[in-house]
């Protein structure tokens, strides 16, 4: 159970761990609510497939790649579910399957997200932030509705609560993940 702050972050987290959300939606709990988001377009759909076809080749057996697993960030009253996160397996295998806990973000050895129209902003922004205090070593944001054009950003270096580093390309370049992926993304295959 991650360490947080009170009474309102323990009601926020029972409450969103009763939640009966429809299938496709997804809960995630900020700023002292929670918040639904809808399901994703077929795009989004295509490059979550696409990346996780790239990870998959390159993860050692005993990491988990995980699509939208509830991650916490300790002592920030956030829960965010992002599209992917990747894990040491055993820090989901060592959670009890009745109770809903999320893991705590500092576990994660990367996370994906990928913007759809409705919450682009708070991937660029809240969940940059949130990822950072984690602190999230490595934050890959595909974003295909950048002001200029589709990218993809890879955070890096996260430092009282900040990334000292950014990678930014345009969807048709390659982008290199840092060891121990040794991996570079074809952009220019993820979906407009």
């Amino acid at each position: 159970m991650l360490a947080a702050g009170g009474r309102a972050w323990e009601y926020l987290l029972e409450s969103w761990r009763d939640l009966d959300v429809p299938e496709g939606w997804r809960a995630e709990i900020g700023g002292g609510r929670i918040i639904l988001s809808p399901p994703p377009d077929r795009h989004h759909h295509g490059t979550l497939s696409l990346l996780q076809r790239a990870l998959y080749g390159v993860l050692p057996a005993e990491w988990g790649l995980y699509q939208r697993l509830g991650i916490g960030i300790a002592g920030r009253d956030e829960l965010c579910v992002p599209d992917l996160v990747l894990v040491p397996s055993v820090v989901v295998a060592g959670v009890s399957p009745e109770v809903n806990h999320p893991v705590d973000a500092a576990e994660a050895l990367l996370v994906v997200e990928i913007t759809s129209k409705s919450n682009a902003e708070d991937d660029r922004k809240k969940k940059l932030w949130a990822y950072a205090h984690a602190p999230v070593p490595v934050y890959l944001l595909i974003d295909r509705f950048d002001e200029h054009g589709p990218t993809a950003t890879l955070f890096t270096e996260p430092r009282n609560g900040a990334y000292k580093h950014a990678d930014r390309v345009a969807f048709g370049e390659g982008l290199v993940l840092p060891e121990p992926f040794a991996l570079t993304l074809d952009t220019g295959a993820f979906p407009r």
